[in-house]
């Protein structure tokens, strides 16, 4: 059964349930989205009796908004479990310490943040919720200069988002202290079918404007990205459904290669591919496969055949993050077509209220290898160029 809830889901993926017949539980957040006429609606009653006859069933949301209900209705089975090994980054680190054994993290709640000692602690390091989404709060300390500015900057930003998910996806009450992973990241859409066996269905490389960046301005696909990783990554996540005894279950997970070859995962992202319908609808728009029917039917991608004619070309998924320095309320509007202007081969955009959200859109691009300067340009513009203020 698949869930939806805010903040967004595309049109895309609301044929794909429709049209194939996806059950949808119909939550009160599920009314409020202008789902198609004629998509496979489940009551939310219905939903609790399934899983509670069988805990075997394929499971699927658009957004982490859905965990609440979840961690509400199902707190009987597996899921809420599941879900937390991963959302809870360190219970995740926990969990996989078998495999970094080395690798330094350490959880505190947020009163203790201004009084704890990091004169001790390897720098730089990478300070961020212990619940988290979509790099919001997420900072990196080089300098035990920055520390007490970093604190103040997160006690900003817990003002800033308060109230736009729920404590479930972006929590406040606690974050993790970590090493500094260094090194090419990557975004990995996949899922564990019923054997357990990872199933890729993207590789992107998540590219940043300089060492201290930490946002998500810009994810690349592409023949080469996928064909260079897929054996090395394939058995990578393998390991991590191995010691987490995942099965059915889909994952949005962010990890990097270090210099020595070494891979080190940021975070796994439980029950979703990309949030905001981003990823899975950039890897049908790039390879025509649909990553949400792939999982539901339990396929797998022939990825020799999905390349093929794919030389030279760059798939990009652009985050139009508002990074302006300027409050949303101070903003009258956004020049999508200036913006549009800037790329070859726009192949999507996608609009966000960014009164609401800290985001001015998504737009979906394919690039020319030898024009990847384009990409570089959006990479580093604080995207002022194309607000106008009130």
């Amino acid at each position: 059964m698949f869930f939806v809830d805010e903040p967004y889901i595309s049109d895309f993926f609301k044929q794909t349930i429709r049209d194939n017949n996806i059950p949808v539980v119909n939550t009160a957040s599920a009314k409020k989205l202008n789902l198609l006429t004629g998509t496979n609606l489940i009551s939310e009653e219905q939903a609790v009796s399934m899983v509670r006859e069988s805990d075997s069933h394929l499971f699927y949301s658009t957004s982490e908004n859905a965990i609440e209900w979840i961690a509400k209705n199902l707190p009987f089975s597996e899921l809420p479990k599941k879900i937390d090994q991963f959302k809870n980054k360190a219970r995740f680190r926990q969990l996989t310490e078998s495999m970094f054994p080395d690798f330094y993290f350490i959880e505190l709640p947020l009163d203790a943040l201004k009084t704890f000692e990091v004169d001790g602690l390897p720098m730089p390091f990478i300070i961020k919720p212990n619940v988290g989404f979509f790099s919001m709060g997420v900072h990196k300390v080089t300098t035990l200069d920055e520390w007490q500015q970093t604190i103040g900057d997160i006690h900003k930003e817990i003002e800033h988002t308060r109230g736009l998910y729920p404590d479930e996806v972006l929590g406040s009450d606690s974050f993790i202290i970590e090493q500094c992973i260094e090194g090419d990241e990557f975004a990995v859409d996949a899922y564990f079918n019923s054997a357990g066996e990872p199933v890729i269905l993207n590789i992107l490389h998540h590219t940043f404007s300089s060492d201290n960046d930490v946002s998500d301005r810009v994810y690349t696909t592409s023949k080469e990205i996928i064909e260079n990783n897929l054996v090395e990554l394939t058995d990578f996540v393998g390991k991590i459904g191995q010691l987490t005894h995942t099965q059915n279950f889909p994952v949005h997970i962010e990890l990097r290669r270090d210099s020595q070859g070494v891979i080190l995962p940021i975070e796994v992202n439980p029950m979703r591919f990309g949030g905001w319908c981003s990823t899975p609808d950039l890897t049908f728009a790039a390879y025509g496969i649909n990553p949400y029917l792939y999982y539901f039917k339990q396929q797998k991608p022939i990825w020799p055949e999905l390349l093929s004619g794919k030389e030279g070309k760059l798939f990009s998924v652009v985050v139009l993050d508002n990074s302006t320095g300027k409050k949303a309320e101070e903003i009258a509007s956004f020049d999508f077509e200036k913006l549009l202007a800037c790329f070859e081969k726009p192949l999507e955009l996608r609009k966000i209220n960014y009164q609401k959200y800290p985001v001015f859109g998504f737009v979906f691009t394919e690039t020319r290898k030898d024009n990847i300067e384009e990409l570089n340009t959006i990479l580093t513009s604080d995207l002022s160029e194309f607000i106008s203020m009130r």
